[in-house]
């Protein structure tokens, strides 16, 4: 190993985690390590941050709580930084979470770099961006690397882990392990592809979806039906290619692949993103608040981690 490394934590031992940005994601990091019985210290510019930082995690708190607190888990564990060199100065870990505008990325890891010691790693929670972009300015790129979390990190394990051109192996490696003993499902990805794995499956669906409400071919509350009474129901248990292995029969995926073979082009009809229009952002700003129906942000947060846990409970993943 080399000098950067020397003196770094082991996975297992990492006591104290730096949230920089205490946003959505960033905030949800923050509950999640809480309840994993971390040291959290957070830093976000925001005047506003450390206010809503706390209401996020008092949120997220009942759901952690119903999923197991780690022992001594606790939001006392919980301190705000207002100068950034403090809040990454003692940590064994960092995870930043800023918005995601690549210049602001590019900069936040350079100046994070400077004021963290060499040895610790930093990870990146960009659901776009790839480290190779990002940490170009950075004294020590080999320890910058992406944890690409899925929202909220505090309830849906994924993370998927991937380098840059400049990150070691063994900074991927490490931050992987060190996901799994934090208790996340980790993906460790073999190279970088913009957006990632999970986000560009995902994100071909919102692609679709926005095209059927812009030609009035669906609304927004029959898009959301289409998937939660229907394939959403089988995505927990099984991925979108056993779902179709299983739709060739006894066949399985070479059965469903030769027989559907001319028809599966029907659906592959629109490969690049609607035009955002004022109109369409007002339909799907307007149906979301239709599907709603005066239930606050709050409220839907709630409604969602309470499904989810059910979800995780119903196939033996959680207590």
């Amino acid at each position: 190993m080399g000098a950067e490394n020397a003196t770094r934590v082991a996975p297992g031992e990492v006591g104290t985690v730096a949230c920089v940005g205490a946003g959505v994601i960033g905030g949800g990091w923050a509950a999640y390590f809480l309840a994993r019985g971390y040291d959290v210290v957070a830093w976000d510019p925001a005047p506003d941050a450390e206010t809503r930082l706390r209401h996020l995690v008092d949120q997220a708190w009942p759901a952690l709580t119903e999923l197991g607190l780690a022992d001594g888990a606790g939001r006392d564990r919980l301190r705000y930084e207002p100068e950034l060199g403090d809040a990454v100065g003692s940590a064994d870990f960092v995870q930043e979470s800023a918005p995601e505008d690549l210049e602001l990325k590019i900069k936040l890891l350079a100046d994070i770099d400077a004021v963290t010691p060499p040895h610790v790693v930093v990870s990146s929670s960009t659901s776009g961006f790839g480290m190779s972009e990002m940490q170009g300015r950075c004294d020590h790129p080999g320890r910058m690397v992406v944890g690409h979390p899925f929202n909220p990190p505090y309830l849906i394990p994924l993370v998927e882990v991937v380098g840059g051109a400049a990150t070691s192996a063994d900074v991927v490696a490490w931050t992987s392990e060190f996901f799994r003993v934090a208790g996340k499902s980790v993906i460790t990805m073999d190279r970088e592809v913009p957006g990632f794995i999970a986000n560009r499956l995902q994100e071909a669906l919102w692609r679709e979806a926005l095209h059927m409400v812009a030609e009035g071919e669906a609304t927004v509350e029959q898009i959301d039906l289409s998937i939660t009474d229907g394939p959403g129901l089988r995505w927990p248990v099984q991925g979108p290619m056993l779902t179709f292995h299983l739709a060739g029969g006894q066949g399985g995926m070479a059965h469903m692949l030769d027989h559907f073979g001319p028809s599966l082009k029907s659906p592959w009809t629109r490969l690049v993103a609607a035009d955002l229009t004022p109109e369409l952002r007002d339909a799907v700003v307007h149906g979301c608040g239709r599907e709603a129906a005066g239930r606050s942000i709050d409220d839907l947060v709630a409604e969602r981690d309470r499904g989810v846990i059910a979800v995780l409970r119903a196939l033996g993943r959680v207590p």
